[in-house]
């Protein structure tokens, strides 16, 4: 998805070291192949943010208010599933009729399915898809449109190949390295269930932080920590996850999540949330996503409407706000972290989600 207007849905990465000053010049020299060399397989490469098509990556093209602005684009061509059973189904049938037979062999039907896929791919049209990625020199700080494993790993590897930097995923377990040397796997399990039999692995710290924000959001906890007239809001859809007996992940989507049965049912069965409605408010400006408390994803954020009115300005606004998002998130999850590694006080603190949990409101 674009980062230049609409909603966005991104991931973050740290740069480390940042990238060399002949960047532009190693983009263009990875450059996308041409689309009409397109074979039986598929190509992949670089290209500008004005379209799929655009390989003409020079300074001009590739840098944007400041920021390095590409799309990693890969093509192939796909037969739809569709025709290509329609096809094969009548190529069986005309085989049939022709030699009388009641039905063909699994080797027969194969060989008919690779006949015709050699025979259609050719005619298909090149389908091209694009991961954005901005890289932020000031920060280097890169995000990217790559939200599934298959996307990242395309992204990772192109990148590191192409520019010789890497892409390391802004995380729970990287930022908790980066920001405050902490290694998230030197920690104790924990839950916000009392004498709970199994608190999950340390690799649910990302949803011990999503579920920490949303009880300091409701109970007050965040007054003395984010700055005056701002505040976070959790809201629904809500998904929580529990690796134990009974229902692996609830989900609450209709109706009023916040103060469901169902939500406390959840939180009181040991469950957290993995995913949730986050709002940001800093007086009348506002920004809202979905979070992925494992991944720090960033679904469908609505950034504050800026006042330029020119495409780059509008550009500059939109990732000066998303740069703004991403330092009180992370800064946030600080706060956090340092709860959860003072034992005393992470004690207290569970102490006081729980009786959060106990005394929520729910209705059926």
């Amino acid at each position: 998805m674009a980062f230049e207007s609409g909603s966005v849905t991104c991931r973050m990465f740290y740069v480390p070291g940042g990238l060399p000053d002949d960047v532009v010049e190693k983009f263009a020299a990875a450059a996308a192949p041409p689309v009409h060399t397109l074979g039986h397989g598929s190509i992949d490469g670089w290209v500008t943010s004005r379209h799929l098509m655009d390989t003409n990556i020079t300074a001009d093209s590739a840098v944007v208010a400041g920021y390095i602005y590409l799309y990693l684009m890969q093509a192939e061509r796909k037969i739809p599933p569709a025709l290509l059973r329609a096809e094969c189904k009548m190529e069986e049938l005309a085989e049939m009729s022709a030699r009388g037979l009641a039905y063909l062999r699994r080797s027969e039907r194969s060989e008919i399915k690779k006949a015709i896929i050699e025979r259609l791919l050719p005619q298909m049209p090149p389908t091209l898809k694009g991961i954005a990625l901005v890289y932020d020199p000031q920060d280097h700080i890169a995000y990217a449109s790559a939200t599934s494993d298959k996307q990242l790993d395309a992204l990772v590897l192109n990148f590191r190949s192409t520019t010789g930097a890497q892409l390391i995923p802004i995380e729970p377990d990287s930022a908790a390295l980066q920001r405050a040397g902490v290694h998230l796997t030197s920690l104790v399990p924990t839950c916000f269930v009392p004498d709970f039999e199994y608190a999950g692995g340390p690799d649910t710290v990302g949803q011990d932080f999503l579920t920490w924000l949303w009880y300091a959001s409701e109970a007050g906890a965040l007054e003395d920590i984010v700055p005056a007239e701002s505040g976070f809001i959790i809201e629904g859809p809500l998904t929580f996850e529990f690796e134990g007996a009974g229902a692996f992940e609830t989900t609450l989507r209709k109706g009023s999540p916040m103060v469901a049965s169902e939500a406390k049912a959840a939180l009181m069965a040991g469950k957290k949330l993995r995913r949730a409605c986050l709002t940001m408010a800093q007086g009348e400006t506002m920004w809202t996503s979905t979070v992925d408390a494992d991944s720090f994803v960033f679904r469908g954020l609505k950034l504050p409407k800026g006042e330029a009115v020119d495409p780059i300005g509008k550009f500059e606004e939109r990732m000066l706000s998303l740069r703004h998002l991403r330092e009180a998130f992370l800064s946030l999850f600080d706060h956090f972290l340092t709860l959860r590694t003072h034992e005393a006080r992470w004690e207290k603190t569970l102490a006081d989600v729980y009786r959060w949990v106990e005394q929520r409101a729910a209705r059926p």
